[in-house]
């Protein structure tokens, strides 16, 4: 029955894929690194450069009448533009990408006169039981921790990390996340031994992003075997989309993930499938 599951999600995956890529899935609302002015969470490597929170440039903290503390160092944030070169070798236009960054500051512990623009709404959900026994029935799992805004997987020390289920507007969504970090897990050296996550590898490389292909798709087969895919298949596919347009939009390598993705879910679920036979 999981095996049709998982064929039924990565196509449906896929089938998402060819309507265009949509931003970076964080579908928790409390927590998240923002840009004070904007309210807009911050993205891509950021969200890991950055602690929940509220951050301003020190020329809108000036502008806004605040003033950043004595002695506070501000943090980076990143961001990718585009810039248009010459190609030597065949005298046409290509775009290379360029990277810049910025400073900003935390309004709340690094400011002061700024007001907090955020209003963190928490969320009253019932347990998905379903969701619950799979991950129930992940025997050797590592422990999980909760911390608004911050999602993750540390293999260092084996234990995962979510935002807890009352920081999601649809409990899916947290489920979704949790199997995304289990999944990871999966690839520790006392478990599945997977390279994406035994061998060090820096963000946004190929092995890194094949590993968030796995992780994600192995999320989204375990909402499929809950019953829940429904509610987070198109940002499933979202999430996706991103890591594929880093590795030249090759489509192909969801298959090959999704492979090691089914792997993972079966670890979980503490099942084994045999190959059919005629």
């Amino acid at each position: 029955m999981s095996n049709k599951i998982y064929e039924m999600v990565t196509d449906r995956i896929i089938a998402e894929l060819e309507k265009g890529i949509v931003p970076w899935r964080r579908p928790w609302r409390v927590g998240a690194a923002v840009n004070w002015k904007t309210q807009k969470p911050y993205r891509g490597v950021n969200t890991l450069l950055l602690e929940p929170g509220e951050y301003a440039t020190f020329k809108q903290v000036s502008e806004a009448g605040g003033k950043v503390k004595k002695g506070e160092k501000g943090q980076f944030v990143v961001f990718w533009t585009w810039l248009e070169k010459e190609n030597e070798e065949t005298g046409e236009k290509e775009k290379i990408p360029f990277l810049r960054y910025y400073t900003v500051f935390e309004i709340k512990r690094q400011c002061e006169g700024l007001q907090s623009k955020r209003n963190d709404q928490t969320f009253d959900h019932d347990p998905i039981e379903e969701a619950e026994r799979i991950c129930a029935s992940y025997e050797d799992a590592p422990p999980v921790r909760f911390a608004s805004g911050r999602a993750f997987y540390r293999p260092s020390d084996d234990i995962v990390s979510v935002p807890p289920l009352c920081d999601y507007p649809k409990p899916e969504e947290y489920y979704s996340t949790l199997f995304h970090e289990h999944v990871h897990s999966t690839g520790h050296s006392k478990r599945l031994n997977r390279s994406g996550i035994t061998e060090i590898a820096a963000f946004g490389d190929e092995n890194y992003s094949k590993e968030e292909l796995v992780a994600e798709i192995g999320a989204a087969m375990l909402c499929g075997v809950a019953g829940i895919d429904n509610s987070t298949i198109q940002n499933s596919a979202a999430y996706i989309g991103g890591w594929l347009r880093k590795l030249k939009e090759d489509k192909k390598l969801i298959v090959q993930a999704a492979a090691q993705a089914q792997k993972a879910a079966d670890y979980i679920l503490g099942t084994v499938f045999e190959e059919a036979t005629e």
